[in-house]
């Protein structure tokens, strides 16, 4: 999809209101933000399915419409959120284009490189490994549930 065809906003609106009802549910769970980053599972699937441009619309959107409606993401946390679902999208969206199916180990590629690339850049911006780190120790239950979550997603809206 385009920016220039209605249904790209139309879709990434909806990816941008999954992302207002998802968290919620997640942080009734201690930390379940910060263990099972739930935007994230919403983001893949879309730009899988989607393409890279509705879901780096819907990137860039649904952690600011969070913050503005919820306070969540915290705002020293948005810009770091906002760049690594925006790589998230385009990763996938160009995973989907180049090998036109979806597996679990294409899944798997696509959350480990764009994680890789956040990290990357979550570092240039704040300087601070633990954060960093956490991703991986404290959300690894979300990077698994990015991969499986998605897959199944996929599969479903086939």
């Amino acid at each position: 999809m385009n920016y220039d065809e209605v249904k790209t906003y139309m879709w990434a609106a909806v990816f941008v209101a999954c992302n207002l009802v998802l968290p919620q549910v997640f942080h009734l769970i201690p930390q379940g933000g910060i263990i099972f980053s739930p935007l994230s599972l919403v983001i893949l699937a879309g730009a899988y399915k989607f393409g890279w441009k509705t879901g780096l619309l819907a990137a860039l959107l649904s952690p600011l419409v969070n913050h503005l409606l919820t306070g969540m993401p915290a705002t020293e946390v948005l810009p770091v959120m906002t760049l690594k679902l925006a790589v998230l999208a385009i990763v996938a969206g160009l995973a989907a284009e180049r090998f036109k199916t979806v597996s679990l180990p294409l899944l798997v590629g696509v959350v480990l490189v764009s994680k890789a690339i956040g990290c990357l850049g979550e570092l240039a911006i704040t300087g601070g490994i633990v954060a960093t780190i956490a991703d991986f120790t404290v959300g690894w239950p979300g990077l698994l549930l990015q991969v499986v979550g998605a897959w199944l997603i996929l599969k479903y809206i086939r």
